[in-house]
């Protein structure tokens, strides 16, 4: 089938490849799911099954619930939920109201989104049981209005089952979206160590679902297990919403668990899964995968960190009819850039191919596009990258160059048009999918008693790809590992905290800048292993 695609200008100065073809928005693929589906399963979690008829009906009285209670189009809704049937209500609720929402992990802490809430600008927030002791509630000079999915709760703030009743009384109506309309604001971190907002709109959403289907030839009434965090931009694009385009299920896993996984896999028939690659090292190495109980399974898609190739290997030895995709992309680009192709013959350790939509370059230092095979940075261009950040001309100008969105990554494409990442530019650990900004820890550190200098990078780990090393400068006897990881826990969500920390009473190697140079720093870390 031919793929219709056109020139289009969007954001002002970018001129886009686009899909001919395509929805509007969002909102219009999940009516027509609805209108065509509706009594298919859409969630599962546990024993409670909703169908897309349910959900839409929720999420238009959740919809209701929330304009009446002040909210207004384009206000800022959190959603700091774990895994479950009220994030995705709360998702198309603001889709439909026309608010804008903003998922945030729910290990995040106190502080944390005390800095995330001021620097968006948030007017509503919805939590649960995990996530409540987290919450500013009352901290002064926030205006937010706080929103518990807690049946019973001390706390004083609105219930979400009571907003469900309470617009449940009346319709609502409907809204014109406009496709270059912020949708969803997802805040990844940056080298400095400061958040920055990622704008997700319907444009980018749209394309980033097609891409999905069309690379990996995804079929109506798929099915998917939700095992990543749904406020991640993989669990909340290439999972609720593609299988959503896809009138598919989505089996909730509040969290990962490698046996239950099993179950569910088997139990629901999967199709379709996205995870990170340390999750399948898991199944593997809890012997969860057993093949005569998952021939349904078709396509392994994974992203967010090299799949091991022992890994790999023993994948197609145990499940020789699933398919291993990687999807190379990032918050920036809505998900995709890169897709392996379904039923490749092995790419190796090749990323993919650009999705229909996207551009990309490969530069040197100067900026210039180096030749085939060569490499250099990785700029991305399409419908699918983000307009900008929340907020942030600074970022948004030092990030974003004609269009082009510079990735940070170090790549090269060869003859065939298959990508392969190299390095990356910026300082960064991938534990297990999580990405740790090394800044933005060091900073924290920097701050304590006794820390003259900090440093953190990252040694490898079979299962998780990358854990954390910390090497703190100090000349008193007062400061301990144990300590450091307290003060941290305070501060910063539990995978951000270092696996290792080493206090020395030397100081740390610099260069001749006077620049902490860490290569010394990670053959120590490689040796303490």
């Amino acid at each position: 089938m031919k793929i219709k695609k056109k020139i289009e200008p969007h954001y002002d100065d970018r001129e886009l490849l686009c899909l001919h073809d395509r929805p509007n928005d969002f909102l219009e693929i999940f009516k027509n799911v609805v209108k065509k589906h509706p009594n298919r399963i859409a969630l599962c979690f546990g024993e409670h099954f909703i169908t897309y008829k349910q959900l839409d009906e929720l999420s238009d009285s959740f919809a209701v619930g929330l304009l009446k209670s002040g909210l207004k189009e384009k206000n800022i809704l959190v959603i700091n939920l774990a895994n479950s049937i009220e994030f995705v209500v709360a998702l198309f609720a603001s889709f439909k109201t026309g608010l804008i929402a903003m998922p945030v992990g729910h290990r995040h802490k106190k502080e944390e989104l005390i800095s995330l809430y001021d620097d968006a600008g948030v007017h509503a927030v919805i939590f649960d049981k995990e996530t409540e002791k987290e919450q500013p509630i009352n901290k002064d000079g926030h205006s937010i209005l706080f929103i518990t999915t807690q049946v019973e709760t001390n706390t004083d703030c609105l219930k979400f089952n009571e907003l469900l009743k309470k617009g449940a009384e009346e319709k609502i109506s409907s809204k014109e979206i406009f496709e270059e309309e912020p949708a969803i604001l997802l805040y990844t971190s940056g080298t400095t160590g400061r958040p920055k907002g990622a704008i997700l709109t319907h444009l980018g959403l749209v394309h980033s679902f097609l891409h999905f289907q069309m690379a990996l030839g995804l079929k109506d009434g798929e099915c998917t297990i939700l095992a990543v965090p749904a406020s991640h931009v993989t669990g909340l694009v290439a999972q609720i919403l593609t299988l959503v385009g896809c009138a598919g299920k989505i089996v909730i896993m509040e969290h990962f668990e490698v046996q239950e996984f099993a179950i569910l896999a088997k139990k629901h028939e999967l199709t379709y899964s996205i995870l990170v690659p340390a999750m399948y090292a898991l199944l593997l190495h809890r012997n969860a995968l057993i093949a005569e109980d998952l021939k349904s399974w078709r396509i392994g898609a994974f992203g967010g960190a090299p799949m091991p190739d022992a890994v790999r290997k023993e994948l197609a030895s145990k499940l020789p009819f699933l398919s291993l995709n990687n999807a190379y992309g990032a918050t920036e680009t809505t998900s995709p850039t890169t897709i392996i192709p379904i039923n490749c013959n092995d790419p190796g350790d090749s990323v993919g191919v650009v999705v229909p939509c996207g551009e990309i370059k490969i530069v040197d230092d100067k900026n210039k596009e180096v030749q085939q095979g060569e490499t250099g940075e990785l700029w991305i261009k399409g419908p699918m990258v983000v307009p900008g950040y929340w907020k942030n001309q600074e970022a948004t100008k030092s990030s974003f160059h004609d269009g082009y969105w510079k990735s940070g990554d170090i790549a090269s494409q060869d003859e065939n048009g298959f990508i392969r990442i190299h390095d990356r530019k910026k300082d960064m650990i991938n534990r297990g999918g999580y990405k740790i900004f090394s800044a933005e820890i060091e900073n924290l550190m920097m701050l304590m008693d006794e820390v003259q200098e900090a440093a953190l990078v990252p040694y490898p780990c079979p299962i998780l790809g990358e854990r954390s090393h910390a090497f703190i400068f100090s000349s008193s006897t007062l400061i301990e590992p144990s300590q450091v990881r307290l003060q941290l826990l305070e501060k910063v969500a539990d995978y951000k905290v270092p696996d290792k920390i080493t206090i020395t009473k030397e100081p740390l190697p610099r260069n001749v800048n006077g620049k902490i140079t860490k290569a010394p720093l990670r053959d120590r870390a490689h040796k303490e292993l």
